[in-house]
């Protein structure tokens, strides 16, 4: 064999690897649907109960202390009026769903009015978080942790009973603090429905 033919051999074998031969991972699932705060979740034919006292619709969000990624300092959301708040609250962000659901709060959530603050919420602490956004290119967004006591959890009814996690939500909050839209993902390995959450965004920033 040739030079020529060793090269487009290698060439060929190259793209069958890294094309023909590598099947792409299924798509994540987005469920439409929502249970309630401080019901239950599942994964796969198994249910968790959601601990805590649920938030609902037309009510203020609680006052908690979350820590912010970035700064270390307290963040108290029930504080934080003026803009529409869209939190993204997840299990953990070393998970390929929590992963995939905050590439799409970063990217295509990047559509959104200055009116509207995109937040992850999760345990994980705020050191993971900022190893998280910086790796991934995703420091658009704020990232706020519940890492010491699962307050924010508990004081929404989000809190994964056994992982001690938080459940896969999105929650929004309008300028004034009060919570507008609430989805908890009944099947924890499913990705909340992000563009319903988009479209609610845009009205509550009108």
């Amino acid at each position: 064999m040739s030079n020529a033919g060793i090269l487009v051999f290698i060439a060929t074998l190259f793209l069958l690897v890294t094309t023909g031969c590598a099947s792409a991972p299924p798509p994540i699932p987005v469920d439409r649907g929502s249970v309630n705060p401080g019901s239950s979740v599942a994964r796969g034919e198994k249910r968790f109960k959601l601990l805590g006292s649920p938030i609902s619709l037309g009510k203020p969000l609680p006052s908690v202390l979350l820590v912010d990624a970035m700064s270390m300092k307290d963040v108290d959301l029930s504080q934080e009026k003026g803009s529409v708040l869209f939190l993204s609250v997840v299990p953990s962000l070393d998970t390929p769903v929590c992963d995939a659901q905050t590439h799409v709060l970063a990217e295509q959530g990047g559509a959104l009015t200055a009116g509207v603050r995109r937040i992850t919420v999760s345990r994980d602490t705020p050191f993971a978080q900022k190893r998280f956004a910086q790796a991934a290119k995703l420091t658009n967004l704020q990232y706020l942790s519940d890492y010491k006591e699962g307050t924010f959890g508990r004081s929404t009814g989000l809190l994964v009973e056994g992982s001690m996690l938080l459940a896969r939500s999105v929650v929004l909050v309008d300028a004034q603090g009060i919570v507008r839209y609430i989805q908890v993902v009944p099947e924890m390995g499913h990705l909340p429905d992000m563009e319903t959450a988009f479209e609610k965004a845009r009205e509550l920033a009108r």
